[in-house]
């Protein structure tokens, strides 16, 4: 069964009612150029709180380790995504921590070293220069391609929604799905219906 992961998360609210739909991670960006930034230390008032079962995830764009260890004075996140450019060297830094590598496919000059990443998953997302929320897919087949030359676990994000993540989950088979403007009012504000929703068509399929 695939999982879920629900990004973008901003209040304790739209935490909760993505607990209650059945997440299985929840992603908190600490990028404060994304319309969905949220300050370390408020979104560890609320996270601390949150039941074991769900993983608690800090999003950092191009933060070198020192700076995530700082971030670790006030927030102990149970994993972290790095969704920048960040070299692999960072990764190595950060061991043993739970990491996962976001990348754009096709590869960019930055990431033609995928094998030397020492994490415990990718994340594929569509091409930003904002470094993703772009609420667009890219082709799927590239991230097809990708899981059978790197066979750690696979995060499908970059567009996701209702009407497309069937075919998506069928199409790719990943670990997990990560969603964030496909489950939203506006950027920042989670839809919680919509997240129910998503969350109970993405683990009915089977694969």
């Amino acid at each position: 069964m695939v999982r879920v992961k629900i990004c973008g998360i901003t209040n304790e609210a739209d935490a909760l009612a993505a607990v209650y739909a059945g997440a299985d991670a929840l992603g908190f960006i600490l990028y404060p150029k994304s319309p969905r930034y949220i300050n370390p230390d408020k979104a560890w008032d609320f996270a601390c709180d949150l039941p074991p079962y769900v993983q608690r995830i800090g999003v950092t764009v191009n933060l070198d380790a020192e700076d995530i260890y700082n971030i670790e004075q006030v927030a102990l996140f149970d994993a972290w995504q790095l969704h920048g450019d960040e070299p692999p060297e960072v990764c190595e830094a950060l061991d043993p921590r739970c990491l996962i590598k976001a990348l754009h496919l096709p590869l960019n000059k930055h990431h033609a070293d995928v094998e030397e990443y020492l994490v415990n998953a990718f994340l594929l997302d569509t091409p930003s220069k904002d470094f993703g929320g772009t609420g667009k897919t890219f082709d799927w087949n590239l991230a097809l391609e990708f899981k059978k030359t790197y066979p750690l676990p696979l995060v499908l994000s970059g567009g996701l929604n209702l009407e497309n993540a069937e075919e998506a989950i069928r199409t790719v088979q990943p670990y997990a799905v990560d969603i964030s403007s496909g489950v939203e009012i506006k950027p920042g504000k989670k839809d919680h219906a919509k997240m129910k929703d998503f969350v109970q068509l993405c683990k009915s399929i089977q694969f």
